[in-house]
């Protein structure tokens, strides 16, 4: 019989073996610890962004305060020593990552192969979205330009067109999210090339290279043809693809898959979270912030200066940006992993020295400051700083080459949502006049 998917695929088939082990295994978990307490909610924490409430189940990754991001139980130089790379590079490639985000398995290089065959296959853009996106206002934020584009994208979501026809089972709904998430993240780095060149390069479009893989064929498309940068958005995609499900584009896209809105409308939630300052636009601050002490202070500035910098920023109500996280307590291992990079490949960039003697200098300034509890570097600490050395200047698109690798997660843990069959996303929510009638002096306060 005729398969009702236009591809056949080794990871849909690897998924297929694996989904029925893992739903037998969250039964089993939740058989044994359905009941049990995870922890204590204060109203601090219910006011304060729910921080360091555990009460999402997300399977693809996890982090930890003192030892950073893994995926799939996996740390990042573990992955970079494991997953397949580029001939005569150093990073790890995406496509390989996604099989490992999906399976929870290194893939042999015949299944690593099959997802970046599949990509390609899919990966062709119409002429009518090619033309949605350069009739877009060159005005638009690039980011409002992707969530419009990745809605565009949704009038072909196989699982909405399903669903509506009502000719999807329950049981089914992975299999139809997996094929719109494949789709999605074939097309993404096409469509963020051409926004890119849109905006910035006078519509010059560049096409596609069937011959390079995932990240580097994005590379060449926005025009930068160096294998330097290549390796560089290589790891650049890779590690900052997953980072647990409490953040805001994390979270967001997993809210609205919850309710079985498909990955297109979905991701654009995400996307949309994204743009926020105090998620995905922080790269391009500390970018900003690191221009302006330059320009200040000149070249060779001392470590003193750059400790006075540091506390006129925070004297005049500013966060120091690229320091600190919401979870980690220790220096984000996407940090250090951008650093080796760097050691690797870029010598005497007054930049990126710059970014070194900040790594020394700033975190003992912050620990003298009692609220801070992580004066170390996060990823945004370096990231902009790789991108604006290769010349890549346009501050306002660096977010799009975060939601570019942001998606690999995002996209897994939605087909995984779905096979696991998790239920609509709804917690509940307290006013003040609900904690005054539970803990004011007219009650018992326990």
């Amino acid at each position: 019989m005729r398969s009702k998917f236009a591809f056949s695929s080794l990871l849909k088939a690897r998924l297929r073996e694996v989904i029925p082990e893992k739903q037998a295994a969250l039964k089993e978990i939740k058989k044994k610890y359905g009941d049990k307490e995870i922890g204590r909610v204060t109203v601090d924490q219910a006011i304060g962004g729910m921080r360091n409430i555990f009460g999402l189940f997300y399977d693809t990754s996890l982090l930890d305060a003192k030892t950073g991001i893994t995926f799939r139980d996996y740390s990042i130089p573990e992955i970079q020593e494991y997953l397949q790379k580029a001939e005569g590079g150093h990073e790890p490639l995406p496509e390989a990552l996604f099989w490992l985000l999906c399976t929870g398995e290194f893939p042999t290089n015949n299944e690593f192969e099959d997802v970046q065959n599949e990509w390609k296959h899919r990966g062709h853009l119409s002429d009518d979205v090619i033309s949605y996106i350069t009739h877009l206002p060159r005005s638009s934020h690039p980011m409002t330009m992707l969530s419009q584009t990745i809605l565009y994208l949704q009038k072909d979501s196989q699982f909405a067109q399903a669903y509506d026809q009502g000719k999807v089972s329950k049981s089914q709904y992975w299999e139809y999210y997996y094929e719109d998430a494949m789709n999605l993240l074939a097309k993404i780095p096409r469509v963020a090339a051409i926004i890119y060149r849109h905006k910035y390069k006078n519509g010059q479009l560049i096409q596609q290279d069937e011959n390079l893989d995932w990240a580097a064929n994005y590379s060449h498309m926005l025009g930068y043809k160096q294998f330097e940068v290549k390796e560089c958005l290589r790891g650049y995609l890779t590690i900052h693809s997953d980072h647990e499900g409490g953040n805001v584009s994390a979270h967001a896209s997993h809210l609205v898959g919850s309710a079985l809105a498909d990955p297109y409308l979905s991701y654009s939630a995400g996307i949309n979270g994204l743009a926020g300052p105090l998620h995905g636009l922080a790269n391009q601050e500390v970018l900003k912030w690191l221009l302006e002490m330059k320009e200040k202070l000149g070249n060779d500035i001392s470590n003193e200066r750059i400790q006075d910098y540091v506390l006129n920023t925070i004297k005049e109500g500013r966060v120091v940006p690229g320091y600190g996280h919401a979870v980690l307590r220790y220096t984000d291992p996407r940090f250090l992993h951008q650093r080796e990079f760097a050691e690797r490949h870029i010598k005497n960039d007054p930049l990126v020295e710059l970014v070194k003697q900040c790594y020394h200098v700033i975190p003992p300034v912050l620990k003298t400051i009692g609220k801070i509890q992580n004066p170390w570097p996060n990823v945004d600490a370096h990231s902009g700083v790789l991108l604006y050395h290769y010349g890549f200047t346009e501050f306002q698109y660096y977010t799009v080459v975060f939601a570019v690798s942001r998606a690999l997660g995002c996209m897994s843990n939605l087909i995984w949502a779905r096979a696991f069959g998790l239920p609509i996303e709804r917690p509940g929510s307290i006013t003040l006049k609900w904690i005054e009638d539970k803990f004011g002096d007219h009650k018992d306060v326990k």
